[in-house]
C-alpha cells in the first residue's frame, strides 16, 4: 500500500504531462506517481514515463471511467487527484495531504473559485457554471463546499474505497461532492491558485454539451439522494396545476349547477391522483435511501478494518 498516491487521468496532455509529473515528485517526494492514460494519441503516456511515473491505461473513454479504474486498482492512505493540464498548483499538495492524514478529513477540496480562478479562466460560461452549479448543490444538499467542479482533490482510503463511481464524463466531480455532503463525510478546503491552460493545451471539456451533462446529473442524483423533496416538488407542481384549472370548473359549478367541461374536469382528476402517488412514492423512496444511508455505514467500517489490515500487512512485510 502507498503511503500517497498521486493520480493524475490524462487525455491528450503531451504539452504538460512531464511537468505535472515533475512538480507533483518535487512537491510529494514519498509519493507514488500515477498516470492513466485515456486512449491518448500524442504520446502522452511515453512522455509521463520518462519522468518517473507509473503508467497505466483505461481504454473506456471519459473521465468517470479512468477515476472508478483508479480507485479500483490502487491502494494508498491519502489519494491525491489531480488534472494533467498544468492549472494546478504542486505546492498545495502536501497541506492537502497533512489534512486527510492528521485531521481526518474524508476529501479536501483545492479551492480555485476562492482566489484566482475567475482572473485566470478566459472562458465566461465556465466562470457562470461553476458559480450556478456551486449554488445549487450548496442548496439542494444543505452543505457549503466552495468549489464542486474542481479537479484537484485529496482522499482519504475510506472514501475511495465505498465511493460508487457512476458517471463516465467529466460530471465525476459533481458526483463526488454530493456522495460526500449526502454521506456526512469531512470535506476541507485548501485554496489554491489557479492558472489557464498554457499554450497550446487544449481543454477537452465542451461547456454546452459537459455543462448539460452535469445539470441533468445534479437532478438524477438529487433524485436518488434526496427523494421525498424531489416527490414532494413534483406533487406540489401537479397540485397547482391541478387546482389551477379545477377552480373555474368549480366556479362555474357554483354559479350554474353545471359542468359543461367534463374533460378538463376528468384530466384534473388524474393529476390530483398523479400528485397524491408522486408524494406517496417519495415517502417510501425516502424510507429506502434511509437504509441505504444504515447499510453504507457499515460499508464504511468495512472499509476500515480492511485499511487496518494492509497497514498490518505493510508492517509485517517491513518488519
Amino acid at each position: 500500500m502507498d503511503k500517497v498516491a498521486v493520480l493524475i487521468p490524462c487525455y491528450n496532455e503531451s504539452k504538460t504531462v512531464k511537468k505535472v509529473v515533475e512538480d507533483f515528485r518535487k512537491a510529494l517526494p514519498e509519493a507514488a506517481v500515477y498516470v492513466y492514460d485515456n486512449n491518448s494519441t500524442d504520446g502522452t503516456g511515453d512522455l509521463a514515463r520518462e519522468v518517473g511515473a507509473i503508467v497505466r491505461h483505461e481504454y473506456q473513454q471519459g473521465k468517470g471511467n479512468v477515476i472508478r479504474r483508479m480507485f479500483r486498482e490502487i491502494d494508498a492512505e491519502v489519494y491525491v487527484m489531480v488534472d494533467g493540464d498544468d492549472t494546478y498548483p504542486a505546492e498545495a499538495a502536501p497541506e492537502m495531504v497533512r489534512k486527510v492524514l492528521e485531521g481526518q478529513s474524508d476529501m479536501v477540496v483545492g479551492d480555485r473559485l476562492s482566489s484566482t480562478y475567475y482572473t485566470e479562466n478566459k472562458r465566461p460560461f465556465h466562470n457562470f457554471g461553476n458559480s450556478f452549479v456551486k449554488n445549487c448543490i450548496n442548496r439542494f444538499f444543505d452543505t457549503n463546499i466552495q468549489d464542486i467542479m474542481t479537479g484537484y482533490r485529496a482522499f482519504s482510503y475510506q472514501f475511495v474505497k465505498t465511493f460508487p463511481v457512476l458517471s463516465h464524463g467529466f460530471e465525476i466531480e459533481t458526483e463526488m461532492s454530493i456522495h460526500a455532503a449526502d454521506k456526512h463525510m469531512q470535506v476541507d478546503h485548501v485554496i489554491i491558485d489557479y492558472r489557464d491552460r498554457p499554450a497550446g493545451s487544449v481543454s477537452k471539456l465542451n461547456t454546452y454539451s459537459d455543462g448539460f451533462k452535469v445539470l441533468t446529473r445534479i437532478l438524477s442524483l438529487y433524485k436518488n439522494y434526496k427523494p421525498l423533496g424531489f416527490f414532494s416538488l413534483l406533487a406540489e407542481i401537479l397540485t397547482a396545476l391541478g387546482v389551477a384549472f379545477l377552480i373555474p370548473i368549480l366556479t362555474e359549478y357554483w354559479a350554474t349547477g353545471l359542468v359543461p367541461r367534463f374533460p378538463t374536469l376528468i384530466v384534473c382528476g388524474f393529476v390530483l391522483i398523479a400528485a397524491l402517488q408522486s408524494l406517496f412514492a417519495g415517502l417510501v423512496l425516502q424510507s429506502m435511501e434511509q437504509k441505504n444511508k444504515q447499510d453504507f455505514e457499515m460499508q464504511l467500517i468495512a472499509a476500515h478494518e480492511a485499511y487496518k489490515n494492509l497497514q498490518k500487512d505493510e508492517k509485517e512485510q517491513e518488519q
